[in-house]
């Protein structure tokens, strides 16, 4: 039943973002949507996909990565080639967040530059949560937190003890900008989590706090 309630909440959320890209793109001529990675998505990358959209005009980033190659099975821009952009949405333009340097700090500058260009602010951000409150790479434990949290950049470098690789990450502010927010969990240990979070207001305990203030459509299924 779990299963079956998680493809409806997928299929109910694809159909919301394309109607935010296709009412940005009747007024723009692109659109940019931010995704997240793991394995909740899947479902909803593939649902959208089969959407009837101009995907020649939509852009495509990551609200996170792991500092990983892309051929690498933990890779979130993998996880999008495989599961969204595929079909007519393949034609939509896809920007990484990692490049060929040994570490994200050396990285960074590059893929802020990359990014730059897009079409900000995005049509939507599709946020994660894990178990621990961490949205994007935004974690409780990182070093980086705080900076992650208050800079204007676009992408900052994260190390976290909890997590085997470096990352990199869409800073707080830049996600912030986008026009329309979802918050796409499963299970009821990500519910609890949510209710946590809500009842308190100390962001580094719990990051995805950060987003709470501001309009965030939750999309939940058992």
């Amino acid at each position: 039943m779990s299963e079956l309630c998680r493809k409806r909440l997928a299929t109910q959320l694809a159909e919301a973002v394309a109607a935010a890209l296709r009412a940005d793109l009747a007024s723009h001529e692109r659109a940019l949507l931010v995704v997240s990675g793991g394995a909740t998505p899947v479902p909803f990358f593939q649902a959208l996909a089969e959407r009837d959209l101009p995907w020649e005009r939509v852009q495509v980033t990551l609200a996170d990565e792991r500092w990983v190659p892309e051929d690498s099975a933990e890779s979130n821009a993998r996880l999008v080639r495989e599961h969204l952009l595929q079909g007519p949405a393949a034609a939509a333009t896809f920007v990484p967040l990692t490049t060929a340097d040994p570490t994200p700090e050396q990285g960074a500058a590059a893929v802020a530059e990359r990014l730059e260009p897009l079409a900000w602010p995005a049509s939507a951000v599709i946020l994660g949560m894990g178990g621990d409150g961490h949205t994007a790479s935004l974690f409780p434990d990182s070093r980086e937190l705080a900076l992650a949290l208050t800079t204007e950049a676009a992408a900052v470098a994260v190390r976290t003890p909890s997590q085997p690789q470096p990352r990199i990450t869409l800073s707080a502010d830049r996600l912030h900008q986008a026009r329309r927010h979802f918050l796409h969990i499963t299970g009821g240990d990500k519910r609890a989590v949510l209710a946590q979070a809500l009842a308190g207001d100390d962001v580094r305990e719990l990051p995805i706090r950060a987003f709470l203030a501001c309009p965030l459509a939750t999309y939940w299924a058992p």
